[in-house]
């Protein structure tokens, strides 16, 4: 049954995948693209325009601002992604995700970055993810959520074309090849994000009401704000499904290095109109300066270039228990060539 009513969330958010030809990471393209990469505006970009006069970098002009962020623009493999549902890969080899925190709650720092919520976890109990597309094990070292300033957009990634009201990003790095996230950021299969797409809803996730609670939240308006959370279980972010897409992309910020695989859960998390209020009167700035709401901070997607899209979702199960037509009839065709 869990397949069955996970397709249909997929049809109801517009949800299915796949495209021809899979490019392999060229390990020496990164390393060219990045190696001695100067230090100078390394924080100078922003998501939208900036209102007090001087020019920051939005989006489109990431990679032409600063040699080191030059895959911004011209790289391949870059992220978010608009998924198209009429084209999916399934791959019986992707196994379930394994969650591994050692059976201990966590610790961490929420931040007003200016740009981002974020939650950087305390190295006291790490938590590492294995399975899925990873060939490695992967140590998570920050929680970030985008959100928008209305509900139909604020995802980074794209279903059909259609946004989400936020996406949460769990972000790991290869802990077996790399010994902290700075260096597998620049490196072959350095990272992985678990995305997951907010939806606005009566309920809440138990994680994220611990992050989004008014007492919580308010500690955190301004830019450079943090506070510590304790007692925290990772596992409850985690929606309720073993099924999830997946493909090789980028980071979404400079210098969008093009070391990331994406992971992307096959169904949402919800918060509470209340608490999207409450992160859109979170404010870019510190308090001396004009009031910037932080929301909208999206990166637009970019093109797929023939990267394939991989499932674990196997739609050839599904048949007589789904009661929606639409699933029952729905197909997808692969390029035999890349089944062989």
């Amino acid at each position: 049954m869990e397949i069955v009513w996970e397709v249909l969330f997929l049809l109801q958010a517009n949800f299915i995948v796949c495209i021809s030809g899979r490019l392999p990471i060229s390990s020496s393209f990164v390393w060219s693209a990045q190696q001695n990469s100067p230090k100078i505006h390394e924080g100078w970009w922003a998501y939208k325009e900036v209102v007090q006069g001087s020019f920051v970098p939005v989006p489109s002009f990431w990679g032409l601002v600063n040699s080191a962020w030059n895959l911004c623009s011209v790289g391949k493999r870059q992220s978010p992604v608009n998924i198209e549902t009429s084209h999916m890969i399934f791959d019986p080899f992707l196994t379930p995700l394994r969650i591994n925190t050692g059976g201990r709650k966590v610790s961490g720092t929420m931040y007003n970055t200016g740009r981002h919520v974020s939650l950087r976890l305390d190295k006291d109990h790490l938590v590492n993810v294995s399975g899925g597309p990873m060939t490695y094990s992967h140590r998570l070292e920050e929680v970030r959520l985008h959100f928008g300033s209305e509900d139909s957009q604020g995802s980074e990634h794209l279903l059909n074309g259609q946004a989400f009201s936020g996406e949460v990003q769990l972000i790991h790095y290869n802990h077996e090849l790399y010994t902290n996230v700075t260096e597998a950021a620049k490196s072959p299969n350095g990272l992985v994000v678990v995305s997951i797409f907010i939806k606005v809803s009566d309920s809440s996730n138990p994680f994220l009401n611990r992050m989004l609670n008014r007492d919580t939240i308010t500690r955190i308006t301004y830019k450079n704000d943090a506070y510590l959370l304790q007692g925290l279980n990772i596992e409850e972010l985690y929606p309720e499904t073993s099924s999830f897409i997946t493909y090789d992309g980028s980071m979404t910020i400079p210098p969008c290095y093009e070391t990331a695989s994406w992971i992307i859960m096959n169904k949402p998390v919800y918060i509470t109109r209340m608490q999207m209020h409450s992160l859109r009167l979170l404010s870019q700035n510190q308090p001396s300066q004009i009031f910037l709401s932080m929301s909208d901070n999206f990166r637009p997607v970019q093109p797929l270039n023939n990267r394939c899209i991989r499932t674990n979702i196997n739609f050839s199960l599904q048949g007589k228990d789904c009661p929606n037509n639409r699933a029952q009839k729905l197909q997808y065709r692969v390029n035999e060539w890349l089944l062989k």
